[in-house]
């Protein structure tokens, strides 16, 4: 039964989006880090120990394990939305994505616990959706699906890519003031390869 509920094109696509979306937004995060600079406006140097302030200071200040956080975000981020790697993104986010969540439950983050926790389910839901290949990770047999999914059409791959490009092409170049402008451009795109992808699905479904 839940194989058959896995054929549905609409949820296909929930689950495609759903790894542009946590790829996105951790590429976006990664670039500043690997850049070398504060996740924060400001130094938290002179803010309490125990405050979130003074641990993204004393992450930054690390240097290079600040820039090792960088770069591990950018590879899980790229994983997921390649689409065709997107199976080893989500495994390699998910410590990631806990360490996040655990960081903010541990310090005052007002409502931030509840974005990173849904920022988890939506990463162990990835998991969950690829849990028949993904099983040999705990040495069990995994098992194929028999029909074709939404995801291997390259179409998606060619967006995900793009959007993986433009932003990290646009963090690199542009400054803050372009923040709107660029979700915008994200926006379009990822509608526009919506549009492409289903009308390319239905002609390969009539041939």
């Amino acid at each position: 039964m839940l194989e058959r509920f896995k054929q549905k094109i609409w949820l296909q696509i929930f689950v495609i989006y759903t790894r542009y979306l946590l790829g996105s937004a951790f590429v976006f995060a990664s670039i500043i880090k690997i850049k070398g600079g504060r996740f924060t406006a400001q130094s938290g140097a002179l803010n309490p120990i125990d405050s979130s302030w003074h641990l993204f200071e004393t992450l930054y200040q690390s240097g290079l394990y600040w820039k090792f956080l960088g770069i591990a975000q950018l590879i899980s981020g790229f994983l997921l939305m390649t689409q065709r790697f997107a199976k080893l993104g989500a495994v390699i986010n998910l410590p990631i994505v806990a360490n996040v969540f655990v960081i903010t439950i541990s310090y005052y983050f007002a409502f931030t616990p509840v974005i990173t926790g849904l920022i988890m389910l939506a990463n162990i839901m990835l998991i969950v959706w690829d849990w028949n290949t993904l099983k040999v990770l705990i040495n069990f047999q995994p098992s194929y699906n028999k029909y074709s999914k939404l995801e291997n059409d390259p179409i998606w791959q060619i967006l995900g890519l793009l959007l993986f490009s433009f932003i990290v092409v646009s963090n690199l170049i542009a400054s803050t003031k372009m923040l709107i402008p660029i979700l915008v451009i994200l926006l379009l795109t990822a509608l526009v390869g919506l549009v492409v992808g289903l009308r390319k699905q239905k002609a390969d479904q009539n041939l």
